[in-house]
């Protein structure tokens, strides 16, 4: 998979890190801030009982 990714990624190789930064980059915030807010109530890790 990050080979193909990095075969279709424009440009030197300069840029394609560049390019490969920003999107993992983009990923991790969109996991951060997106998806893992609303997938937290549904986990039940917030059920904790002590006794």
């Amino acid at each position: 998979m990050y080979g193909w990714i990095w075969r279709y990624l424009p440009g030197p190789v300069a840029a394609k890190l560049f390019l490969a930064i920003v999107l993992v980059a983009g990923v991790v915030a969109l996991l951060l801030f997106v998806v893992f807010p609303w997938l937290d109530p549904l986990l039940p890790f917030n059920n904790v009982s002590v006794q």
